[in-house]
């Protein structure tokens, strides 16, 4: 490991905002504000929306500050990467945005049932060989609903056609309810304060003339049915995905 990255995981052992529990030790102690965020940490009552898959923290850090009548809390496993999120809202004085160093799979350690009203996915890696890894697949949402309010929100942005349309895909096939389904965001005539904020690699993307995508929907509580369909590869290579194949498969 570079010192850099030392350093970064020494300093944010000092940043009061910075969760970062090892399995083990959730699973012989539990996390104390499970269930108690607004009341122990944030000190309000105010809506929590999970970044989830945050990276550096961009998203995070921007709805706290476009949204102050809310709480945000961002989630990842690579703790160099939250450093920049984390140590902003930091020196920001930001009381409205949390970071948990964890593994998305890990989420219903840190949060009770109904605790979350949204939760965003910024650009997750569209996994398209392991339907498991997928953060729209049934796997994952079967847990947001553990965490999520009744009809909670999931916002889905991606670079990724595959992602995008797997995503529609799997709403369409449970009947979710679709609040925004924009192909091409920017391009859109959409008008919203969110559109002012863009994460690292979604720069990066936009450079590449690609189209961001967006979905927004609400989920329900009955029984959930993984998508049967077949979505084309996407036809490039990311910076931090394995290379693309150009054989068609959803599954």
């Amino acid at each position: 490991m570079g010192k850099g990255k030392l350093e970064k995981f020494a300093e944010m052992e000092t940043f009061h905002n910075v969760f970062q529990y090892p399995f083990a030790k959730l699973k012989n102690e539990g996390f104390p504000l499970k269930g108690n965020w607004g009341k122990d940490f944030f000190k309000n009552d105010k809506p929590i929306l999970l970044e989830l898959g945050c990276g550096k923290g961009e998203y995070t850090v921007g709805l706290g500050k476009l949204f102050p009548e809310k709480n945000f809390i961002g989630m990842d496993i690579k703790g160099a990467r939250i450093w920049n999120g984390a140590k902003e809202s930091v020196q920001n004085h930001m009381d409205n945005v949390a970071f948990i160093r964890t593994s998305i799979e890990l989420i219903e350690h840190f949060f009770d049932a109904e605790e979350v009203s949204e939760i965003w996915l910024t650009f997750p890696d569209p996994q398209m060989k392991k339907i498991r890894k997928r953060l729209t697949s049934t796997f994952f949402i079967e847990k947001y609903r553990k965490v999520l309010v009744n009809n909670g929100i999931v916002h889905l942005k991606t670079d990724s056609n595959f992602q995008y349309q797997y995503a529609l895909a799997m709403a369409m096939a449970n009947d979710f309810e679709l609040l925004h389904n924009m192909n091409d965001l920017y391009h859109s005539g959409w008008e919203d304060p969110i559109l002012s904020i863009q994460t690292f690699y979604e720069n990066q993307w936009l450079e590449r003339g690609l189209n961001i995508k967006y979905l927004a929907f609400k989920l329900h509580q009955e029984k959930l049915t993984e998508p049967d369909v077949e979505i084309e590869y996407d036809a490039y290579r990311s910076y931090n995905r394995s290379k693309a194949s150009p054989k068609t498969h959803g599954k």
